[in-house]
């Protein structure tokens, strides 16, 4: 029997070491802007007014807290001894790439913190969960133990939630989470298609992979991960990127193709083999039928996509089709704003388009859709879920609150070796977990 559910986006909040360290290659933006001096406190309370926003609307929002940062655990197993700021001031000293590394605040991409499948495409009706290893980048690749103590504080009943350790750290099962998935179906509570594109086949030499930058997600990697989580044949497609946009600057799928519903909106860069793909889907997808919303590079060279994000944008639900909520980025793009409007008149799926400002995020490569992780739950599990991370007016008032206590109004790469910004990231981590409800998930906490 097919249950009610709704898509609930679950957040980054942006932490309070958000810097411009250009840690990420082959993300053009992240590189564009290394150096620049950045605002944790804007770019905090820039996403907690997008979350407000989106909760307004009657969205379910949830939020999911920052890690850790600096990650003195980190440097320590790299062999820096001492007490905290000694260990800080001789990684500053010797090693400022390594210590920029374990100072970011990239959880607050939380696109990439898990690949989650629903009860109704899984073997046991359960909702699965695997953090993402994230081992192309050494700075992200230490995120999955945090990410999994979160995701399983939130999301503890076992009767309704199944966690999964991340996949192993190694370049043959690179993951990336729901960067590249996305899920189509009818209504949220039917059985759907759970699409995993990547980047490459790590076993297969011969295979198409691109020659500039990596591909960050294997197929290997999607594959297991299908397995983890019991899906069947019918619940699942796997797609390859299309490695000319990867050597672009699509670094993940979620930069080029973004689905809800029965909708993909994609650009026709998206993928390799783009019929395929599209055959294997209509297939799948039972339950409705799918409505392709292609853009070609007539429209929108691939560049612009990439410069503008138009594709990492949010697809919701509203009484009246779908709304697109984009980055102010794609109103600065002329072509990207040209095609915007067009599509609001073909009478197509996407019905409104509304501009969010995520401008910290963008700098560092991360639009409206790198923001959140998409949990599709039924009414129940909705219900056993810890609620004490849903966004309320309430809520919303004490992180607001919260943010301009604890966070700085700027941060450039020598402020990372400052032992005082240790201590004032863990004040303000220690006061969220208990304003969250979430007990005991960082290690300084343990």
């Amino acid at each position: 029997m097919v249950k009610h559910a709704v898509e609930a986006n679950f957040d980054g909040l942006v932490g309070p070491t958000h810097n411009y360290a250009g840690l990420s290659w082959g993300n053009v933006a992240s590189k564009s802007n290394v150096h620049a001096v950045s605002n944790p406190k804007e770019a905090a309370l820039q996403g907690l007014a997008k979350m407000k926003r989106l909760a307004d609307r009657g969205y379910v929002q949830g939020i999911l807290p920052p890690h850790e940062r600096p990650h003195i655990p980190t440097l320590r197993s790299l062999g820096f001894g001492g007490t905290d700021a000694q260990v800080l001031e001789k990684a500053a000293k010797s090693s400022p790439s390594i210590l920029a590394a374990v100072s970011s605040a990239s959880s607050m991409w939380t696109a990439n913190a898990a690949t989650v499948s629903p009860s109704a495409d899984t073997g046991d009706h359960r909702v699965h969960f695997t953090p993402a290893n994230l081992s192309a980048k050494f700075h992200r690749s230490i995120e999955h133990a945090v990410t999994g103590r979160s995701l399983k504080a939130i999301f503890a009943d076992e009767s309704y939630f199944a966690h999964h350790p991340a996949l192993p750290s190694v370049s043959h099962f690179g993951d990336e989470g729901a960067a590249n998935h996305t899920r189509l179906c009818g209504r949220y509570g039917d059985p759907g298609v759970e699409l995993f594109a990547y980047g490459q086949a790590a076993f297969n030499e011969q295979a198409p992979a691109p020659k500039k930058y990596p591909a960050r997600q294997t197929l290997e990697a999607s594959e297991a991960i299908a397995r983890l989580h019991g899906l069947k044949t019918e619940n699942a497609v796997f797609a390859q990127q299309n490695p000319a946009a990867i050597d672009a600057g699509v670094f993940h799928n979620d930069v080029i193709a973004v689905g809800n519903g029965n909708t993909l909106f994609y650009h026709e860069m998206a993928f390799l083999d783009e019929e395929q793909v599209l055959s294997d889907i209509r297939s799948r997808l039972t339950a409705t039928e799918l409505e392709p919303v292609r853009v070609s590079s007539a429209e929108v060279p691939l560049e612009d996509a990439v410069a503008s994000y138009l594709f990492n944008s949010q697809l919701l639900n509203t009484p009246d089709g779908m709304m697109l909520a984009v980055p102010g980025e794609c109103r600065e793009v002329a072509s990207v704003s040209r095609y915007l409007d067009e599509l609001l008149k073909d009478g197509g799926p996407i019905t409104s388009v509304e501009v969010f400002d995520v401008k910290q995020s963008m700098r560092n490569g991360g639009g409206p859709a790198c923001l959140r992780l998409r949990v599709v739950l039924s009414d129940d599990e909705l219900q056993a879920m810890h609620r004490g991370v849903l966004l309320t007016d309430e809520l919303y008032q004490r992180l607001t609150a919260w943010v301009e206590a604890h966070y700085r109004n700027e941060l450039s790469q020598k402020d990372l070796g400052d032992p005082m910004l240790l201590e004032e990231v863990r004040k303000a981590l220690d006061e969220l977990s208990g304003i969250l409800g979430l007990g005991s998930i960082y290690d300084f906490q343990l």
